[in-house]
């Protein structure tokens, strides 16, 4: 699924990826379109896109970055989407600089943790109760390899 995926930032974006972001997360955390407005009114803060069946956003500063949320619709799960978006937000985050990738993610969410793992991110440290259901959330990091040109 790697076909479809854009990189896109502005608050003008809010309102598609507010549905998105709810349909990838039915029944859990969901950010509405002012959410994703403040976030992508954020300094070095983008999305990624997989046409309508995911989203991806991050966050650059300086030399980390930062994956804030990667959802993909229940129907699209199982076909590479969510390894797309994130291969997209690396190379992303590459070229503005980034060295390291952070994130957290539900302990017990398998999928999410053996993408990241297949991608080379371990785990730093766990964030007790993290999550409004009471789940620990588990900090990993991964190197990025930096693409910028230095003048």
């Amino acid at each position: 699924m790697r076909a479809g995926i854009a990189t896109v930032a502005g608050r003008h974006w809010a309102a598609i990826l507010a549905p998105l972001h709810a349909a990838a997360f039915a029944g859990g955390e969901t950010w509405d379109a002012l959410a994703f407005a403040g976030l992508l009114d954020l300094p070095g803060c983008f999305a990624v896109l997989a046409d309508a069946a995911g989203l991806a956003l991050f966050r650059v500063a300086g030399d980390e970055s930062e994956v804030l949320t990667i959802g993909v619709r229940p129907a699209a799960r199982g076909a590479g989407v969510a390894g797309g978006l994130l291969d997209a937000g690396m190379t992303e985050c590459a070229g503005r600089g980034a060295r390291l990738m952070l994130l957290e993610v539900a302990d017990g969410n398998a999928p999410a943790l053996a993408l990241y793992r297949r991608r080379g991110f371990v785990e730093v440290g766990r964030r007790r109760g993290y999550y409004a259901d009471g789940a620990d959330a588990l900090l990993l990091s991964g190197a990025l390899a930096c693409n910028r040109t230095l003048i």
